[in-house]
């Protein structure tokens, strides 16, 4: 076909720099990245054949993030003695040695004398009830009543720890890096890494929600790794998913069969352009992406009673619903790791400094329901098995009051929980002192979560590593093997 014939039967020229430019911002240039991943792997110049170094539990992962800082105190670690010592001094307590210079230094503070992330020393009753809830009985709040109804299937980690003390840490959590260290993969990035696709028409790693102070995953490891960022919209769900121009499926083929053509010529000129070759298959994947990424998100072919497990017919739940029934939907067909974000702002809306109680309890019921509606259709569907849910956040807030009715940042001892993917249910695993501060019984360092993760999806992190870029101990963490059934 010549570029006259093309015109001809499109009878809409369009010149190949403004097509190419337009597919290279669009659809393609996220699926380039894709295509980039196995001509990478294909020319020898990454080490993973994307098969798992041995035997995995698990094959997916929907990774939960609450941004802002949920406080462990009024979710999944309930501290009473903060009601007992209202008022108080934390030294006027029987725990005054929690401030203890010794054991504090393990956080690096990235501004000094920061308004924010400061220890606060007045003693803030807890601002929510709890309740046992299941066979094993584990204490959840009452804000979290649907998620509680779901304990016997969750692993709650009541001992996290992290170093930063501002929101950096939300950049820390998903790399296990200070934000003064500098960048370097995240989570999803090394699972993108390390296994091959399931789903040659869908991208292996998605993000959807808000993303500040590092939007890329990726970094040394390329762009082929970073997340491909999605919107769920029932109106416009996927604007890059759609042609520039007004063009029927039998035009786009035939835009798409040009500009093959054009690149093959190139490719004789250039045959070691492995770049090129990437390209080329990216628009092909694009082309599959159109149709496949809107189809997982039809929500119309559910049942209503799908829909109302998540939420979908409250207008405080249908948001986070609607990404949470995505993801369901993604895992599937196939797709590897799911990022949803959750919070506004580059904070984050967690971040409750002021008016805790009625912050949290509304940001509670947003993600509740639909939380505890994505672990029982997970269940029901015998997906579950095979896919570990994350429900995770950057840090816990203080035991002290900031103002008249905040909590500030706490880096110190916070909650997580996990479900799924061959993990134990019913178990609340380490644990924080009588004021919810420190971790003291079984500490972990968030990579910790990363390492489970990995041993569940048959990964050796240690076998993961980029020549030119060594990675310190603290990357690889320590499975969480007192949770793993």
């Amino acid at each position: 076909m010549n570029h006259r014939s093309y015109t001809d039967q499109t009878q809409s020229p369009l010149p190949r720099r403004h097509f190419m430019s337009s597919l290279g911002s669009g659809l393609a240039g996220i699926s380039l990245a894709s295509l980039l991943q196995e001509e990478a792997q294909a020319s020898g110049h990454h080490p993973p054949t994307g098969q798992p170094h041995f035997r995995p539990k698990a094959k997916s992962v929907i990774w939960l993030f609450m941004r802002g800082g949920v406080s462990h105190m009024e979710s999944f670690d309930p501290k009473p003695m903060l009601t007992k010592y209202e008022g108080k001094s934390i030294s006027e307590t029987p725990w005054k040695d929690v401030q203890d210079p010794e054991k504090l230094k393990k956080v690096r503070v990235v501004v000094v004398n920061d308004a924010n992330g400061q220890q606060r020393n007045k003693i803030y009753p807890l601002q929510v009830g709890y309740k046992k809830y299941g066979e094993s009985g584990i204490e959840v709040s009452d804000w979290f009543p649907h998620i509680g109804g779901c304990v016997d299937d969750i692993s709650i980690v009541r001992s996290m720890w992290t170093t930063d003390d501002n929101h950096g840490a939300q950049v820390q959590f998903h790399s296990g890096r200070h934000m003064l260290d500098g960048r370097v993969p995240t989570i999803g990035a090394w699972v993108n890494y390390g296994l091959g696709t399931l789903n040659q028409n869908l991208p292996q790693f998605i993000n959807m929600g808000p993303r500040f102070f590092d939007v890329r995953d990726g970094h040394y490891l390329g762009p082929a790794y970073d997340s491909v960022p999605l919107k769920v919209d029932p109106k416009n769900p996927l604007p890059y998913a759609k042609p520039e121009l007004d063009l029927s499926h039998r035009e786009q083929q035939i835009e798409f069969s040009l500009v093959n053509q054009l690149n093959q010529l190139s490719a004789e000129q250039y045959p070691n352009d492995t770049t090129l070759q990437a390209r080329m298959k990216s628009y092909e994947l694009a082309f599959r992406m159109q149709t496949a990424v809107p189809e997982v998100i039809r929500f119309d072919q559910e049942t209503k009673e799908t829909q109302d497990l998540y939420g979908l017919n409250n207008p405080e739940t249908k948001p986070f619903g609607m990404q949470l029934l995505a993801a369901r939907r993604f895992v599937e067909k196939g797709v590897r790791f799911i990022q949803i974000m959750h919070g506004p702002g580059a904070a984050g809306a967690w971040d409750s400094h002021s008016n805790l109680q009625k912050s949290h309890s509304k940001l509670a019921n947003q993600v509740d329901q639909p939380a505890a509606g994505l672990l029982k259709d997970l269940k029901r569907r015998g997906l579950l098995k095979d896919t570990i849910v994350v429900f995770a956040t950057e840090f816990g807030r203080t035991p002290g009051s900031q103002g008249s009715n905040g909590r500030d940042h706490h880096p110190y001892g916070f909650s997580i929980w996990m479900a799924g993917g061959g993990l134990k249910g019913g178990v609340a695993h380490g644990a924080t002192d009588e004021l919810g501060f420190h971790a003291v019984e079984k500490p972990h360092y968030v990579t910790d979560v990363h390492a489970t993760l990995m041993k569940q999806l048959g990964l050796n992190a240690r076998l993961l590593e980029v020549p030119g870029h060594k990675r310190i101990e603290m990357d690889f963490g320590h499975p969480i093997d007192e949770i793993i059934a």
